[in-house]
């Protein structure tokens, strides 16, 4: 009897368990059915009517860029399209043809239409029309019942407030080529736009974002009823810069009319607060579309507005080299501090003879007063003595020839020589090139940026990074300060000889860029003048007064200038280079004097503040 009751006890639990079991699995089927039928039963209605639920792809807000006190550089403004979804048109031919009786379409905009119909996804939309016009979409919407798949829709246009001031600096966006869409096919959404150059190039990735999607009731002629389930895209980054648009403007009018550029840096931690290229372009263009007799223009002017000549601009840089072979020579031992060198004029190397651009010499120089006076027999001799590697390894140091890890495309690194280098070719290193590479000519090549960074290290002795990135939402980048960044490990008796040479020459009576002494009370600007010979000058030419004023313009030598001041604490450095300007201290001087005084004048670094970049606005239709 207790064995039964015991079996009895053992059925009855295990009946229970059974039938808890049992009511669990059907109240989630029936929460399931519920939800199902009831609070998303008229979602699945809607998709049982004939595919009616239309998936479509959200492209995020791409992010916006601004200059150091929060002027917009790059924004989004919302514009009109057209697009054609193809899973809901069961003949697009005949809707391209009633489209264009609306909405005319070129021939080039019919093959672009017709070979994205071959090459995307039937559910990505493909851009019929876009920056349509009032009276456009209330035709396309009018013919609604004519034109199947075809929807009016909400896009995005990049905008460059500040137009061709930034245009090198910030870049610009353009439709993404085939190679895009292979790496990101998001990139097939209408609309979308890749960075190509500057901040945007760069940045690119940052700056898209993350696609959204939303589900949406459409009927039978592609009109949109309602909107089903929607998830926002995550918006791109907003980049602050380390440009001061003032600056910039105030930089661009000096060079307004050459073909130049000019980089300002903060010496002291390599922030860029200025960039300009000149002559420049609209970069808005690339957006909608340049047309052949703009990119022809471009393309014929020998002044090359496209190239951003400040970062990607290479030039031999002639006698603003001349600091850095001094720190080379002295640093090396090659030098002593205090020894005296002969200048007479001209400096023989075997059968070979290489002038000082003063016929008649200087006489004994040491290294403060050659750099004043710009002696190149004085280097010449140091050059020699040190050696292209010695002086190539010093140079690499100081930014000449080597990556400065710039944050823009297309940067150019320039490019200093080595015996290794001519080996490479099967060729072997005469003397001679090392003799000229102490003016900064032969094989050297340098960049206005790669000269502003010479300038800076040498006045800081610090290896300062240019940049132009200052924060990313709201956040401060590394590099803001001078402690970030490591010392030469140079004496500093030798960076202060140096610095007393480049004084000199700008402050003292007989100095060679006298011509950019600040006319401001109490502040004193180190500089070095450069004058790059872009032909040979022979030696019967220059016996018989040559005069390179008389070349054509594509001839003359390049004028160069470098600078930083205040002398005695620098909290700005400039590069200057005008295109065959022929002297430096006549073309480059006067211009760098000027930018220098807006330097000091406006001070952004002076009276800089933390970004706090203002929220997106709301999109403003075109």
């Amino acid at each position: 009897m207790k064995k039964e009751i015991m079996r009895s006890g053992i059925f009855t639990r295990r009946a229970l368990l059974v039938a808890g079991g049992q009511i669990a699995v059907f109240g989630i089927l029936g929460a399931k059915l519920y939800k199902m039928q009831v609070v998303d039963g008229e979602k699945y209605t809607a998709m049982a009517r004939g595919n009616s639920v239309s998936v479509r792809l959200l492209p995020a807000s791409r992010g916006r860029v601004f200059d150091r006190f929060g002027a917009a550089l790059a924004n989004n403004r919302q514009n009109w399209r057209a697009l054609l979804m193809v899973e809901q048109t069961n003949d697009t031919s005949s809707v391209l043809d009633a489209f264009s009786k609306l909405v005319p379409l070129s021939d080039s905009e019919r093959s672009r239409i017709t070979r994205e119909l071959h090459t995307h996804q039937r559910y990505v939309p493909v851009m019929l029309q876009d920056f349509l016009t009032w009276d456009q979409m209330a035709l396309i919407e009018v013919n609604a019942p004519n034109l199947p798949g075809v929807l009016i829709d909400v896009g995005s246009t990049r905008i460059y407030p500040q137009s061709e001031l930034l245009s090198h600096v910030v870049g610009y966006v353009a439709p993404p080529h085939d190679a895009d869409l292979k790496s990101d096919p998001t990139l097939a959404m209408p609309g979308m736009r890749v960075g190509r150059t500057g901040v945007e190039g760069f940045n690119d990735i940052a700056l898209r974002g993350h696609a959204g999607a939303q589900q949406l009731e459409v009927n039978a002629v592609g009109r949109v009823i309602r909107e089903l389930d929607r998830q926002e895209g995550t918006p791109g980054t907003d980049i602050g810069l380390s440009i001061d648009t003032a600056l910039q403007q105030a930089t661009a009018n000096h060079l307004a009319g050459l073909s130049a550029s000019a980089v300002v840096m903060d010496p002291r931690n390599g922030e860029v607060l200025a960039m300009v290229s000149q002559p420049s372009f609209d970069p808005s263009l690339f957006d909608s579309g340049v047309s052949n007799t703009q990119w022809q223009s471009w393309m014929n002017d020998p002044r090359k507005p496209l190239v951003n000549k400040a970062a990607a601009g290479v030039y031999p840089p002639g006698s603003t080299f001349k600091p850095a072979v001094a720190m080379a020579g002295l640093s090396s031992g090659a030098l002593g501090p205090d020894e005296m060198l002969n200048c007479a004029g001209h400096f023989d190397l075997g059968n070979a003879r290489f002038y000082c651009w003063r016929s008649w010499g200087h006489g004994m120089q040491n290294v403060t007063t050659a750099l004043k006076n710009s002696c190149d027999c004085f280097f010449y001799q140091v050059a020699l003595r040190t050696g292209i590697d010695t002086i190539a390894a010093y140079a690499r140091r100081f930014g000449i020839g080597t990556d400065i890890g710039m944050d823009l495309t297309n940067v150019a690194s320039g490019f200093m020589p080595t015996k290794e280098w001519r080996a490479r070719q099967h060729k072997g290193w005469p003397l001679g090139d090392t003799v000229v590479s102490g003016i900064g000519q032969g094989y050297i090549l340098a960049t206005p940026l790669s000269l502003a960074t010479l300038c800076s290290r040498v006045a800081t002795g610090r290896a300062v990074q240019p940049h132009v990135a200052r924060h990313r939402d709201g956040v401060l980048q590394t590099g803001a300060a001078a402690d970030d960044w490591p010392e030469m490990s140079m004496p500093n008796h030798y960076f202060n000889l140096v610095r007393q040479g480049m004084f000199e020459v700008i402050n003292a009576p007989d100095g060679t860029g006298k011509i950019a002494k600040l006319p401001m009370p109490g502040v004193q600007m180190a500089g070095k003048t450069g004058s790059a010979q872009v032909i040979r000058v022979s030696r019967a030419q220059r016996e018989h007064g040559f005069n390179s004023m008389n070349l054509p313009w594509a001839l003359r030598p390049h004028a160069l200038f470098i600078g930083f001041a205040p002398f005695d604490a620098p909290r700005y450095a400039v590069a200057v280079v005008v295109e065959h300007g022929n002297a430096g201290a006549d073309a480059a001087g006067p211009v760098a004097r000027d930018i220098m005084m807006d330097a000091l004048t406006l001070d952004p670094a002076g009276r800089d503040k933390p970004l706090n970049p203002p929220p997106a606005p709301p999109l403003q239709s075109s």
